[in-house]
């Protein structure tokens, strides 16, 4: 347990922390070193790509032993200067893997784009519906003091029950008031 905790710290501090900072201090530069800040950005690459294949594949290697070891050492591999390890995989895996695929991962993207854009605009549109109803329901309740039901349920006619045995009025409510679903956002295609 404690040595999880230390050796999570350290991928803390030598995956993210130290290149951070040594990140940092290239771009403040008076003179920035463009070798330098491209060996940075492409060890960022390298990370934030090993960081979706480690979301995505979490639960079939985080069980491994020495897991973290493991992370811990590539990340100093990374970017230890002696191996310098980011310019060789940015230049043999990954360059070459997504020059070659470009354009299939760029209309992937766009599609995943559109397609997230579909699902926020039908939840939202349902949202405002749902809101829009609710808030009418509220209003004519304040009005009248009963709820809208819409639905005839069997909860409905338990209430008439109620209300019939509690000395109400007896016979059927009337219908309540038709709403017009308009949703602010509709998207017409």
């Amino acid at each position: 347990m404690l040595g999880e905790l230390i050796t999570h710290s350290l991928v803390l501090v030598l995956g993210y922390a130290y290149p951070a900072f040594e990140c940092f201090k290239c771009v403040e530069k008076n003179r920035v070193d463009i070798q330098q800040l491209r060996f940075w950005c492409q060890y960022w690459i390298v990370v934030g790509l090993v960081r979706v294949i480690e979301s995505v594949g979490d639960i079939f290697i985080s069980w491994i032993p020495m897991y973290s070891e493991v992370k811990l050492a590539l990340f100093i591999y990374l970017w230890y200067p002696k191996s310098k390890g980011t310019t060789y995989i940015y230049g043999a895996v990954l360059k070459p893997f997504v020059s070659e695929h470009e354009g299939d991962i760029e209309r992937s993207v766009l599609q995943l784009k559109d397609r997230a854009w579909d699902l926020v605009l039908f939840y939202w549109q349902n949202c405002t519906d749902l809101g829009q109803e609710k808030f009418f329901n509220l209003l004519d309740f304040l009005a009248t003091g009963r709820m809208l039901t819409t639905p005839q349920s069997s909860n409905s006619k338990h209430k008439d029950d109620d209300q019939q045995c509690a000395g109400a009025p007896a016979g059927p409510l009337p219908p309540p008031p038709a709403t017009v679903k308009s949703g602010f956002f509709r998207r017409h295609k």
